[in-house]
């Protein structure tokens, strides 16, 4: 059974570095942020051993110690964290509705989507069990680790190829295993890739077991023309073939591109429903980083302030 309808003046769906940024500086503009944290509370640092590249955190810090040290900032000014999903929304009146997945319905003057987006993995149990041990979805995050070391990479995109151009000014060597036989990357990163002599692109290529026990070792691929198989020994392995941004439950009421990242106007977080702003990786598919998404984050608070004054309602 549902319980009373709970007023909210700001409401902050999901965690990770967009919602607890947004959630400080709410909470120090006294808008009395609520924030549900969704299913991974935290994002998808989380899943992410070492942070290095974070201002302020000069030797480097655990991805879950980082977003812990978020969390506690943000309650520290008075943010309401609540471990739940909000599971649906319904946008059509000047005072926004959400709903959690216990059934308790919210009445908020203005909300902030913070949901990200999540990395697409192969699904290979090796995949999953080396994660965060040569395993990664993000080589600008991951991999200066590599420096100096042979490393692989999955994707023919836009994003297999700039990642394979940065992992190449690190390591001697970078394997490109494309499962067709051309890039679908664009025709400039496509000239960048095949003009750079230490990427070597493995044409009709799919990745069948990642080897090793504890740390990444290689990498067994089977060619799907001819079938054969052969094992390229690497220390790192990125998988690049895109991301899902986690916005489902928004899509009947906001502009999103093809691909589900919600739109927003301009150089603001605002959306195109007035009083709901988006902020972090659900509405940026381009940079995906903690710092760029903690700063949307402090825009869509900033946006929802001002929004809430002209509003009358702090």
């Amino acid at each position: 059974m549902a319980e009373d309808i709970q007023q909210v003046k700001c409401l902050i769906i999901g965690s990770g570095p967009a919602g607890y940024t947004a959630a400080v500086y709410a909470a120090r503009a006294n808008m009395s942020p609520v924030l549900y944290t969704g299913p991974e509370p935290g994002g998808q640092l989380m899943i992410t051993t070492d942070v290095e590249n974070y201002p302020g955190y000069p030797e480097g810090i655990m991805g879950p110690q980082m977003m812990e040290d978020f969390r506690k900032q943000a309650e520290r000014f008075g943010t309401d964290v609540r471990y739940e999903l909000i599971s649906k929304v319904d946008f059509t009146g000047p005072v926004h509705k959400a709903w959690t997945e216990s059934g308790q319905e919210i009445h908020a003057n203005s909300i902030i989507i913070s949901t990200g987006a999540s990395a697409k993995w192969l699904g290979l149990e090796s995949e999953k069990r080396l994660t965060n041990k040569g395993v990664s979805a993000c080589a600008v995050c991951d991999g200066f680790f590599f420096r100096g070391m042979e490393t692989a990479i999955v994707g023919g995109g836009d994003t297999a190829a700039e990642e394979a151009l940065y992992l190449s000014k690190l390591s001697p060597k970078v394997h490109m295993l494309v499962r067709r036989d051309e890039l679908r990357a664009s025709k400039i990163m496509q000239e960048r890739v095949m003009n750079t002599k230490n990427i070597e692109i493995h044409w009709n290529t799919e990745t069948e077991e990642i080897l090793g026990e504890e740390e990444v070792e290689g990498v067994r691929i089977i060619n799907n023309q001819t079938k054969e198989t052969s094992v390229i020994p690497v220390k790192g392995f990125f998988v690049a073939i895109g991301h899902k941004p986690n916005t489902a439950i928004f899509k009947d009421w906001l502009d999103m591109d093809e691909t589900g990242y919600i739109v927003t106007k301009g150089k603001t977080t605002k959306t195109n429903i007035k009083g709901v702003f988006a902020s972090g990786d659900a509405q940026d598919n381009v940079y995906r980083q903690a710092v760029t998404a903690a700063g949307t984050g402090c825009m869509a608070a900033l946006d929802a302030e001002r929004y809430l004054t002209e509003e009358g309602v702090i």
